[in-house]
């Protein structure tokens, strides 16, 4: 039989698993619990979701209506959206770090009738725009003791707490049960799932509406292009479940596969729990595995000598011996030697910081430096990328565990077409299916454009914005510029990132600052540059490693001007930037550059929760910074 049902719906995987995979008394989810790691089974996850359903059903909730989440990754999550789903109605979840006015917009924009709430701080956050939203009905704090926020407030929404409300669930159950089971077989592949609403780097955030055939589809096809993930398999979880990658990518596909879901404590705490969980497989960002690399770079070379000399040696023949496999020959027998000794010596002891287990990585969200996946490719550790958007459930393609061609972002998914259409004349480059894929196949740059079951059904009573991105013909329009290289589809950047200078050359930013981010003095880089004579830079050094070379103390990064004025920081940071634009083009070198103190952040405004760049904004913010660039003397060259 077959590991996922033909339903095609959300709440049809987990019961699959416990039916056909596991016995519903087996571990589904583990979460740190004080000292010890707590584990739930499928059993306790069904019920408590069925006593959630249960509750919602006896206040009135109705089929079609919206429930929102603002709650970090937990058990609690999954309850709630298992119970949600089971009733057809659609999980709106909102980042954590978004702002008051961001979440009441998405509460009023959406008509959510319930929000759970996961930490007193962000029920804080919904208390103080609760009367503003007039649909909403319930908040529920996951925690106790939160009357004490509540006392002397009025207000129109009841409030009850995640164990009460569970409570007074299981009470009415036995009533409600047959509308619950009525309600989960009567769901539609092509009934709205979730509302997830994109970030917003260009104007107002959107609600993109996915159905339960877009997740469900999206799974089905990305485990027949990985297929070695099995139902043994323990996933960390810390990449937010509110964004559509990780939601697909750990949470669903461990509820079609049967896997466990550990949730890590926090992104602080994310390399201890790494080593007491000892995962299997983990989802991750770019700028993640960019940290453990310079870690990793920091520690070999900084002792310098024979230590030294002895980790460059090994990365050398793990780079040697990674060639060789992937161009389908064998090592020889000497070179095999080095590379078992390199790997007791240097590459087993990274990888057990991982715990030790992991099958393979899988990165998303942002392009992964091409020397970042080799670097991984080296110590043994396949990084397997992915493609997509919120708006296409994510996947359009993701590398195939065989066939590793780092810069790329793997093979097109099975059941889609992805084109390469011409920016300017809008003429088809190539369209391009799982089923035509060729080793050898190589095509010219253009917009990426893709038509198929991942495809959203629009965006949420916004008929005209949904029309500026679907055409007529079905295609999606991603404003991604990409082509295929070697047969895998290869990403540049957005289009409205792309700069053109004063003389009309196309610059894209990406890789450039992805060049310039292999300095490990280098924490993040805004390049600006459109309609300007060259690129300039504002960066944000490492604070650790300015830190260790200058001796800062905390308070230097609490000085009020937001630009470092240091001249032999500013000199530091030139001498990376000086080396590294030999690898750009002239009209791609950074010319001159601002040291920013403090990184670019969510809280700020300046960057979306999935680390993008508002480029309007900095643009904006910085006015001033930037005139200066281009007023004075070329620095860096």
């Amino acid at each position: 039989m077959s590991l996922i049902t033909d339903k095609n719906t959300v709440p049809s995987l987990l019961r699959n698993v416990v039916a056909n995979i596991h016995p519903e008394d087996q571990t589904f989810l583990i979460r740190k619990s004080g000292a010890v790691w707590e584990e739930i089974s499928y059993k306790k996850t069904l019920d408590t979701a069925d006593a959630i359903a249960a509750y919602f059903l006896e206040m009135g909730i109705q089929k079609g209506d919206r429930l929102a989440l603002l709650i970090e990754n937990s058990p609690e999550y999954v309850f709630y959206d298992q119970a949600l789903q089971q009733i057809g109605c659609v999980n709106v979840s909102v980042y954590p770090t978004l702002s008051e006015q961001e979440l009441e917009y998405i509460l009023n924009d959406s008509g959510a009738r319930t929000i759970l709430a996961g930490n007193p701080f962000l029920f804080r956050k919904v208390l103080k725009i609760a009367n503003h939203c007039k649909e909403l009905r319930r908040i529920i704090p996951v925690f106790t003791d939160y009357e004490k926020f509540t006392a002397k407030l009025s207000l129109e929404a009841g409030v009850i707490g995640l164990g009460p409300l569970i409570e007074e669930g299981k009470q009415v159950l036995a009533a409600h049960a047959p509308a619950i089971k009525s309600l989960r077989e009567s769901i539609l592949p092509s009934d709205l799932s979730s509302l997830i609403y994109t970030s917003g780097t260009t104007g107002i955030p959107k609600g993109v509406m996915l159905t339960h055939s877009n997740f469900v589809e999206n799974v089905k096809v990305c485990l027949e292009q990985i297929p070695m993930i099995d139902k043994d398999d323990l996933f960390l979880s810390f990449l937010p479940l509110s964004h559509v990658f990780e939601r697909t990518a750990t949470y669903h596909v461990c509820c079609a596969k049967g896997c466990k879901i550990a949730f890590a404590q926090s992104l602080e705490l994310l390399a201890k729990n790494m080593g007491e969980i000892r995962p299997t497989v983990m989802n991750a960002v770019p700028r993640l595995l960019e940290k453990i690399h310079d870690k990793a770079m920091k520690a070999g070379t900084a002792p310098g000598g024979i230590k030294a000399g002895i980790f460059l040696w090994a990365l050398n023949v793990g780079k040697t011996y990674r060639e060789i496999k992937e161009a389908g020959k064998e090592p020889g027998i000497f070179l095999s030697i080095r590379q078992k000794l390199a790997d007791k010596l240097v590459f087993s002891k990274i990888r057990e910081k991982t715990g030790g287990r992991l099958k393979f990585m899988l990165s998303g969200g942002a392009a992964l430096p091409k020397n970042v996946g080799e670097f991984f490719g080296n110590l043994g550790v396949k990084i397997l990328e992915g493609f997509g958007l919120t708006e296409t459930s994510p996947v359009m393609s993701v590398t195939e565990y065989h066939r590793q061609v780092y810069g790329t972002v793997g093979r097109v998914i099975p059941g889609i077409e992805v084109g390469i259409q011409d920016v300017d004349t809008k003429a088809f480059v190539t369209v391009q299916t799982h089923h035509t894929f060729k080793e050898t196949f190589e095509s010219a740059e253009g917009e990426i454009v893709v038509r198929g079951h991942c495809v959203m059904k629009g965006y949420w009573k916004k008929p005209d914005e949904t029309g500026s991105v679907i055409d007529p013909d079905g295609w999606f329009h991603t404003g991604d510029i990409g082509r295929f290289y070697r047969g895998n589809l290869q990403i540049t950047d957005r289009i409205k990132n792309m700069l053109v200078n004063a003389y009309g050359k196309n610059i894209y930013p990406t890789p450039v600052e992805n060049t310039y981010l292999k300095s490990q003095k280098i924490e993040q880089i805004f390049l600006v540059g459109d309609k300007r004579e060259y690129i300039t830079a504002i960066v944000v050094p490492s604070k650790e490693t300015l830190q260790e070379v200058f001796g800062l103390k905390e308070d230097f990064f609490q000085q009020p001007d937001q630009f470092i004025q240091d001249e032999h920081i500013i000199d530091w940071v030139g001498q990376d930037i000086r080396k590294l634009s030999g690898e750009l083009a002239k009209f791609e070198r950074i010319k001159n550059f601002k040291v920013k103190r403090l990184p670019f952040s969510i809280e700020e405004g300046e960057i979306t929760p999935t680390l993008k760049a508002k480029r309007k904004v900095i643009e904006k913010k910085y006015a001033e910074t930037i005139e200066e660039m281009y007023a004075g003397e070329v620095e860096a060259e």
